[in-house]
Order: C-alpha cells, then structure tokens, then sequence
C-alpha cells in the first residue's frame, strides 16, 4: 500500500490542483449543500468519470497525500476515489462526513500509514 501513496503522492506533485469549489461553496445542482473544504481535481489527470482525479485539500500543507475516500454512487453508478491532500485529521472526518451523510455517496477512509508520510 505504501508504493500505491508514494505513486500517488508524485502524481499530485506533479499536477496542478483545480479547486474548482472553494471551502464553503454550495455544490453545483444542490445549493443547499456546502463544501467544508476546498474541492477540485488535480489537472491533466483522469479519474473513472472522464474528469480529473478529485481532491480534498485541507490546511496543513506539510501533510501531502495523506489518504483515500472510496466512493460509490448507485444513481450514477460510479465508483470513484477522493484524494486527502494536506488533511488534518479533524478535515479528513469532515471530508467524510460530507460524503457519507451530505451526499450519501459513501466514504470509505483508507488511510496512509504514518511511516509513508514525507
């Protein structure tokens, strides 16, 4: 597991962050819904939808990749991956949260281990 976060850890180094919804923005089709964190895609990649691979990017930029939220959404479904980028714990349980209980999209944490982490 800890090649497949070094992987993506240079993955994300090497590709410029798109947050394309800031951190209290309303999501597209709900504006009833709002993001606890910056959202967006990390450009010039490509994720099982056909857009770039998605991002939660927190506040603690000595973090890196610090995890994975697996998703499922049986309306469209589509399983896809969120990326934790410079996470807090306290953003990762929001990020979470989101997903499961806003979205109800699931969110299941795969955490990277402490010893993989720059």
């Amino acid at each position: 597991m800890n090649d497949y976060f070094s992987l993506l850890e240079e993955l994300a180094l090497a590709s410029e962050i798109v947050i394309d919804r800031p951190k209290g923005s309303a999501h597209p089709r709900s504006p009833d819904v709002i993001y606890p964190l910056d959202y967006g895609y990390l450009a010039g990649t490509q994720a099982a939808d056909g857009s770039g691979i998605d991002v939660f990017v927190g506040s603690d930029s000595s973090v890196g990749v610090n995890g994975l939220l697996l998703t499922l959404d049986s309306e469209k479904r589509e399983s896809e991956i969120k990326v934790l980028v410079n996470c807090t714990d306290e953003e990762v349980g929001s990020a979470q949260r989101f997903l499961n209980d806003v979205l109800c999209i699931g969110g299941l944490l795969v955490r990277r281990s402490a010893e993989s982490l720059r």
